[in-house]
């Protein structure tokens, strides 16, 4: 059983920068979808960005060229570096990784950007 937890979210004005992070208890080595999603208030759970074995990464329309998302199997860690914020961005964000065993989902990290 693999735990994951994530952290770095917090308020931010908007045009500024968070990096998220999502550590997970085990090996993510093995692991072949890495994802983030996000949820905002009366809207439903959204993809974000993921990153799949081999390093290819998608986003959403909405945050390309803004997100970034990358892993680290040596700290057994997924990011989510997040520039050029905005308000619409405001969420819960939550990070999830599959590996061949099963399907993770950590707690979710709050990102609100206003001014």
């Amino acid at each position: 059983q693999v735990q994951l937890v994530e952290s770095g979210g917090g308020l931010v004005q908007p045009g500024g920068s968070l990096r998220l992070s999502c550590a997970a208890s085990g090996s993510i080595f093995t692991a072949y979808f890495l994802g983030w999603y996000r949820q905002a208030p009366g809207k439903q759970r959204e993809l974000v960005a993921y990153i799949r074995n081999g390093g290819r990464t998608n986003y959403a329309d909405s945050v390309k060229g803004r997100f970034t998302i990358s892993r680290d199997n040596a700290k057994n860690t997924v990011y989510l570096q997040m520039n050029s914020l905005k308000p619409e961005d405001t969420a819960i964000y939550y990070c999830n990784i599959v590996d061949p065993t099963a399907g993770y989902w950590g707690q979710g990290t709050q990102v609100t950007v206003s001014s």
